[in-house]
């Protein structure tokens, strides 16, 4: 087939959510304590994820250093995974804190594993804005019947790189936990 190409094929597009979860002050806990006690916290944190992920059903798409995408078909299983996620980091005494960020959204699927669009941005930019043991979501990511889990609304908000303002909700748990 030298000198033709292939045609080119249909944008393949698909709904996911994503989050991203990371470790609150890693780099000066490094600093501080040194690699092995790095170490220790990124290994039970990678393990709660693991097991939370596997028995939600949904992806790890990347690591990033002290931090994870996670990728879900299933809205609900998602959320629910970084609540359950979260807690586990509490409940684990971890000396660093948790934070994430979810959206949902129609994105590009390329080469079968890379999914490119505005709601993987917006998931990423939310885990950045958020507080040590909180959890932000635009708003309406979820539907709050179909989830163990309570929103408080935290209003509409500027997230770099989007032109419009976006209604950002905290996701936790419900109380009794």
């Amino acid at each position: 087939m030298s000198g033709s190409a292939l045609p080119r094929r249909a944008l393949k597009r698909v709904e996911r959510t994503f989050a991203f979860l990371d470790l609150c002050g890693f780099t000066a806990y490094t600093d501080e304590k040194g690699d092995a006690a790095a170490y220790d916290v990124i290994s039970s944190f990678r393990t709660a994820v693991r097991q939370v992920a596997a028995e939600r059903g949904v992806r790890l798409a990347k690591w990033l250093g002290d931090g994870v995408m996670m990728i879900g078909v299933e809205q609900e299983d998602l959320v629910e995974a970084v609540i359950d996620i979260e807690y586990l980091v509490d409940e684990s005494r971890s000396p660093l804190p948790m934070r994430a960020g979810i959206a949902r959204g129609r994105v590009l699927l390329i080469d079968g594993d890379d999914h490119v669009g505005s709601a993987v941005i917006l998931a990423s930019r939310l885990c950045d804005r958020a507080e040590p043991h909180q959890i932000l979501a635009q708003a309406g990511t979820v539907s709050l019947q179909m989830v163990n889990a309570v929103e408080i609304r935290l209003g509409e908000h500027d997230v770099p790189g989007f032109a419009h303002r976006i209604e950002i909700v905290q996701l936790t748990a419900p109380s009794g936990r």
